[in-house]
């Protein structure tokens, strides 16, 4: 979930600086770009915000009756819905080869990997909702920081959650969203195209979901329970 949520800042950096500007995964900021672009202030398309919340609702009712038919065949539905995701960064990768992040153009090209991250970030959304691992969403922030702060010694809410482990994660989940959208940028800044970066971040994701499914591997099932043997009734 760490590397997950390190990634969605390096995909949001391509999104925003070479593609949009847009997000494809952290969508609240899509949402508010489209306003802006539907007031017309900004100088903003609303193009690249209309096709990144489309890919994303098609990326979240795909993934989710994927991943529930996987849980119903008796499949991991963890890893695949992570292998998936993994395939559609790839395959946004190979359609970003080649696009030049400093033009200042918006193509065709450009709203087509746009649509396929934001369709990934669907699908991911789904995985991360399902699997619930408190304070660590990978594509929010704004939560994990109230909590970390509502939660310390500063500002103690008897509501919220405290404890070392519970604000380790949320302060790890800030500072790796964070420190993915830098590596992003400085990628882009130092001319790393945004294929390559994709492409890269797809072999990332692949590494890490094939570690989970080595480390974490289902218990493997055991004998079937004995029944006890039926009393004899009494004179039998």
């Amino acid at each position: 979930m760490l590397t997950l949520t390190a990634v969605t800042g390096v995909i949001d950096a391509v999104s925003f600086l070479a593609l949009g500007p847009v997000f494809t995964a952290i969508q609240t900021g899509s949402v508010l770009l489209l306003g802006f672009a539907l007031a017309g202030e900004g100088e903003l398309s609303a193009v690249a915000p209309t096709v990144s919340l489309a890919g994303f609702a098609v990326g979240a009712v795909v993934g989710s009756r994927f991943e529930s038919r996987m849980e119903t065949g008796g499949h991991r539905w963890f890893v695949a819905g992570l292998l998936a995701e993994a395939v559609l960064l790839a395959a946004a990768g190979g359609v970003a080869w080649g696009i030049d992040a400093g033009s200042g153009t918006r193509n065709a090209q450009q709203q087509g990997t746009v649509a396929i991250l934001a369709v990934a970030m669907g699908m991911r959304n789904v995985t991360t909702l399902r699997a619930p691992v408190p304070d660590l969403s990978t594509t929010v922030a704004t939560r994990s920081l109230t909590a970390f702060l509502s939660g310390s010694m500063v500002s103690p809410d008897s509501r919220i959650t405290a404890g070392g482990r519970a604000q380790v994660r949320r302060v790890a989940g800030v500072c790796l969203l964070f420190a993915g959208g830098l590596f992003g940028a400085w990628l882009l800044h130092v001319g790393v195209g945004p294929g390559p970066m994709l492409l890269a971040v797809a072999a990332v994701e692949l590494a890490a979901t094939a570690v989970y499914g080595i480390v974490a591997r289902p218990p493997r099932p055991g004998p079937p329970p004995t029944r006890p043997p039926r009393a004899q009734p009494a004179g039998g």
